[in-house]
């Protein structure tokens, strides 16, 4: 009965199936889309609930008189109901009403009677004071429905858009082709006949027949509510066109608040407003798969970016021959090839579609424990976005009184533990992996939040480390690539979201309603004490530590040794933890350069070179310095010394011959200050000097430019190429400081693994040769282990001197 119990928490308790979307209106109803398991026919349920709110104190009610009675009394027109929750929590009265808009009327006319004073909105009443959801959360907290039972993530309809636009300001430029992808994967366009308002109105209003037709469940592409949405809102709105893309009710997009959204003409009025909402509509799901890159990337660090292209062709989902015009120039290429754009714009979608599919999963698996809608949980943090609507329905289905937000008491939170334990090159290298360390010390020390008195929160850690075991294993028994696999990677994926933020979630303080920094602070001495554990038993094992974190420890084994000694090694040190703790072996490596902490480069022993951190991966930094980076560090890990001299004085060689393209030179960057703005600071910065000397005096903030430094120090701004093009190439860059740079800046990556003399050497102007310069053949790579670990959030005892 208990894990019945617990499930409920986790997945709901009503079993219907198939909901692929839910809407709900303020006056009680909500509708309800459901794809039939087996069928895949689409049926529609329209429901009544009963709003409510959950408030700390009736004294904004008592003014009802006759209208506010007990809810066992049972609910009757016009009136509104209350029933208090058991327990000590502040937030202890739900109260309940036919139509949300007369409740929360009520509650704000009682409070105006009782302030002295207008009280516009629930907001203004504080967190510690009410809890106001959106009805779509209402109905789902209240039924214990949640989506997708019994469905897979290929069960959906799924539809992707993407817009071509003569430019980005939708004031003035406009929609000239739509691109589509429907469910059943097969690719379109849609053009406007002419340059005129009513032949982009007639697209637009052939964009929505077309939706209409198809009538997906969920449409997607990536940066929609960055740009595709807004833009298409913008134009609609002075086109007078109703965009009609919902399934019921008042035709048009709505807004609702977000923590990231964007809209074109980002500059003007009401500019803030906008970044933070984004549209929906009754009866599908917009779905960004932005978001899903940025969630990934959050983990991973992998990613060369977050751009469409750049994320599909490094997934391996670009096809050899799609088809690239760079965005500045989409639409001059339409009015001379016509066709190439369509290829283009087909493309794109085609890859948004394999980005949501790839890395969509997650999101999906979490609305069928969430009560959200799904399209909020694709953009939602996994804490206050994820557990909490958990934690709320579970105190609601046991009637328990839940606690308001807290400020914290000053304890401030101890970080987490990060040691560097050795700059430089090793060979053979291993990596540890600590399986959720911070959630399995939760689970192991029944560590969990002093207000949460259910114990909701360790209930739903448990309940999700098992399950996501559970899942992993049907995900290896499944065919590869099958329907089956890929749903239980994708549950699997989610679960991890979830647990791991668990911590986060204890210590953000303020900002959760059980955040306890006690609590934190007591799984991050834990933490500590299992890491140094962990380093210990390895060291003594004879190997060379690198780095340890909470996510794992990366060491050196004696030459000689196999994979099956590595293996040995970690599981010996395994044992030794406690039980829910689990350390496993994660990979191993032909060579490392171990540079800062979490900044690092990993050779494996078949395969290609993986950067991680800032310091070898940014999206500002220049092409010519990261290809140096790459071509000099698979020399570097291969310990050919010659070969990063050789790669070094090709690169310095090509700036001053300037055969390398300026392209490579510029960085590019995201403006995010406007003219005014910028002008007020009355600071030089390269970017807005560039589009100043350029004659821009308007841009908007948010819009990508690609920069460079021109001959004499001027800042100059480059247009986007056109693919293969070098006609236009300035190549007018200053290629002596570039050279400093790739020397100062990109070079400097590499000092810890070279002796003085090698690194002065490696690194010598090409074109002033030394007479006594000493022969870099016998040079090698060097491995540095420190005195003193640079650490962070070091435990007493944990040094250098505690390692052979």
């Amino acid at each position: 009965m208990a894990h019945a119990r617990e499930d409920e928490w986790l997945w709901g308790w009503d079993p219907t199936p198939g909901i692929v979307s839910v809407w709900a209106e303020p006056d009680g109803r909500a509708f309800v889309w459901r794809r039939l398991p087996g069928s895949g026919a689409l049926v529609r349920e329209d429901v009544r609930f009963r709003p409510w709110l959950l408030l700390a104190s009736l004294e904004n009610l008592t003014h009802l008189g006759a209208r506010l009675r007990p809810e066992h009394e049972g609910p009757a027109p016009h009136r509104v109901t209350w029933q208090e929750l058991e327990g000590p929590g502040a937030l202890r009265y739900v109260v309940r009403a036919d139509d949300g808009r007369m409740l929360a009327t009520a509650v704000l006319q009682g409070a105006a009677r009782r302030l002295g004073h207008p009280v516009g909105n629930l907001r203004e009443l504080g967190a510690h004071a009410v809890l106001s959801l959106p009805p779509e959360e209402q109905y789902l907290v209240a039924s214990g429905r949640t989506y997708f039972r019994d469905l897979g993530f290929d069960d959906l309809r799924r539809m992707q858009f993407d817009l071509e636009t003569t430019g980005l300001e939708p004031q003035h430029d406009r929609i000239f082709l739509v691109a589509i992808r429907d469910a059943d994967g097969k690719t379109d366009t849609l053009e406007a006949h002419g340059d005129s308002d009513a032949a982009e109105a007639d697209l637009l209003q052939r964009l929505v027949a077309r939706v209409r037709a198809i009538d997906p469940d969920v449409i997607e592409n990536h940066n929609l509510h960055g740009f595709d949405l807004p833009f298409l809102a913008h134009r609609a709105r002075l086109l007078g066109v109703t965009l009609a893309l919902g399934r019921a009710g008042t035709p048009g997009l709505r807004q609702r608040p977000a923590a990231r959204g964007a809209a074109p003409g980002r500059g003007g009025p009401g500019h803030d407003a906008m970044r933070r909402a984004r549209y929906t509509v009754p009866g599908r799901e917009f779905i960004d798969t932005l978001d899903a890159v940025r969630r990934h990337d959050f983990s991973t660090r992998e990613l060369p970016g977050h751009g469409l292209k750049a994320v599909a062709q490094h997934l391996g989902l670009s096809s050899p021959e799609r088809e690239h015009i760079p965005g500045a120039q989409v639409y001059e290429v339409f009015g001379s090839n016509p066709e190439r754009v369509r290829r283009y714009a087909r493309d794109d979608v085609t890859e948004a579609a394999g980005l949501a599919r790839m890395l969509g999963g997650a999101a999906f698996a979490l609305a069928r424990m969430a009560p959200r809608r799904y399209e909020r949980l694709a953009d939602a943090g996994p804490a206050t976005g994820v557990i909490d609507p958990m934690l709320v329905r579970a105190y609601l289905r046991e009637g328990a009184a839940l606690p308001a937000h807290e400020p914290g008491d000053g304890t401030p939170h101890s970080g987490a533990a990060l040691h560097l334990f050795a700059t430089g090159v090793a060979r053979h290298v291993v990596k540890a992996d600590v399986a959720s360390l911070y959630p399995s010390l939760m689970r192991e020390y029944r560590i969990g939040p002093k207000r949460d008195r259910l114990g909701a929160m360790l209930a739903l850690v448990d309940r999700l480390v098992e399950q996501r075991l559970a899942a992993k294993a049907r995900a290896r028994a499944a065919p590869s690539g099958s329907p089956e696999r890929y749903t239980n990677e994708a549950l699997s994926a989610a679960m991890k979201i979830v647990v791991n933020s668990a911590y986060g979630y204890l210590g953000a303080g303020g900002l959760t309603r059980f955040a306890d920094v006690h609590a934190a602070n007591e799984v991050t001495r834990r933490g500590r004490e299992v890491l140094r554990l962990i380093c210990n038993e390895l060291a003594r094992r004879g190997v060379t530590l690198l780095e340890a974190d909470t996510d794992g420890v990366y060491f050196s084994v004696p030459d000689g040794w196999g994979e099956a000694d590595e293996r040995r090694v970690v599981s010996e040190v395994a044992e030794l933890l406690p039980p829910k703790v689990r350390l496993e072996f994660d990979g191993r490596y032909a060579a490392m350069l171990s540079h800062e902490p979490k900044n690092y480069a990993l050779q494996p022993y078949d395969g290609a070179l993986i950067l991680r951190g800032v310091a070898f991966r940014s999206s500002r930094a220049e092409p010519f310095g990261e290809d140096f980076l790459r071509r000099a560090l698979r020399c570097l890990l291969a310990g050919d010394i010659p070969g990063v001299r050789g790669a070094y004085v090709e690169t310095v060689t090509a700036l001053r011959r300037r055969t390398l393209p300026t392209l490579s030179v510029a960085a590019h960057v995201r403006l995010t200050k406007t003219p005014e703005q910028y002008l007020a600071a009355r600071r030089r910065e390269l970017p807005y000097e560039a589009m100043l000397a350029s004659g821009q005096k308007h841009w908007a903030s948010g819009e990508q430019v690609r920069v460079y430094r021109a001959v004499g120090g001027r800042a100059a701004l480059l247009p986007e190429p056109e693919a293969g093009d070098n006609g236009g190439d300035p190549r007018d860059y200053d290629a002596e400081f570039y050279a400093r740079q790739l020397r100062e800046t990109f070079a400097a990556r590499l000092v810890r693994a070279l002796a003085p003399e090698d690194f002065a050497e490696v690194f010598a102007d090409p074109e002033q040769p030394s007479l006594f310069a000493p022969s870099l053949a016998n040079a090698r790579p060097i491995l540095t282990v420190l005195r003193e670990p640079e650490t962070e959030g070091e435990p007493p005892g944990l040094s250098a001197d505690n390692f052979p």
